[in-house]
């Protein structure tokens, strides 16, 4: 145990069974607080902290720039900016309460609470930041945008119930795949000519889902961490390199986004 700016930290072995899930991360554990404890550990090294500002800090940039940036008055369809908004908001907001308030003295309960809104937030961004580029690829054909949208709203809560129920951060991976590969086939249509949408925006999704999926492999691989156990406790581990990827990848959908939003307020579909 070391006190660390107030707050007497625990090694990995004395860290409550639920916390234990990285074992690369030995020291720096913050003990069991309650609410008014775990805020406080927003003023202190432990080794959540970087978790928690590397999407908080983006959260209130995204809460408040974003907005500016959605060419609202001049969308048809006002809900694609709705849903694009909250697709960037709602994983950083459940990532930094369940790393903000997991050592909370609810213990197992109140944990794996948290650990089902923070996969809700990334099925958020997988669900809503899609519907978008969806509506945007099929521009011109109403009526298979709304049986695609439909199908990848359905294929996408079968995602989140698969994602809040795994049990491992490699199942967790696996139930964004099919997410993952219908998406692939609107980016596949844009490529060939027969979907619609912003000549740069394509680009942008392949480096968003490039990103996040690099992010994923590094989060269960624990690099670095693993190759020298005790040495990124408190800073540049594999969560937190996920959690900079994740950001990075959120700005190019949010790039790719706007972009397509400003390309169909003036685009008209060909008459047949």
């Amino acid at each position: 145990m070391a006190f660390l700016g107030g707050a007497r930290l625990l090694d990995w072995a004395s860290s409550p069974p639920h916390l234990q899930f990285n074992r690369f991360v030995l020291t720096g554990y913050r003990p069991v607080s309650s609410g008014s404890g775990c805020l406080r550990s927003l003023f202190y090294l432990h080794n959540e902290l970087g978790n928690i500002y590397t999407h908080g800090i983006p959260l209130l940039g995204f809460l408040f720039v974003l907005p500016l940036t959605i060419p609202w008055g001049r969308l048809s369809e006002s809900w694609l900016g709705v849903v694009h908004y909250l697709a960037c908001i709602f994983p950083q907001l459940g990532s930094v309460l369940y790393h903000l308030f997991m050592n909370h003295e609810g213990g197992p309960a109140v944990y794996h609470t948290l650990l089902t809104l923070d996969m809700c937030g990334v099925c958020m961004v997988n669900t809503l930041g899609a519907l978008p580029i969806i509506y945007c690829t099929l521009a011109c054909s109403p009526l298979v945008r709304s049986i695609a949208l439909l199908g990848y709203t359905g294929l996408s809560s079968y995602g989140i119930f698969c994602a809040v129920t795994a049990r491992s951060s490699v199942r967790r991976l696996r139930a964004f795949a099919w997410q993952a590969l219908f998406r692939f086939f609107f980016f596949y249509l844009r490529w060939v000519g027969l979907g619609t949408g912003h000549p740069t925006s394509l680009r942008s999704y392949l480096i968003m889902d490039g990103l996040a999926f690099l992010g994923g492999v590094i989060n269960i691989s624990r690099v670095p961490e693993r190759w020298k156990p005790g040495s990124f406790d408190y800073w540049f581990n594999s969560h937190q390199i996920m959690h900079v990827l994740v950001v990075v990848s959120i700005l190019y959908l949010h790039w790719g986004v706007v972009a397509d939003l400003h390309w169909i307020a003036n685009y008209a579909c060909p008459k047949e």
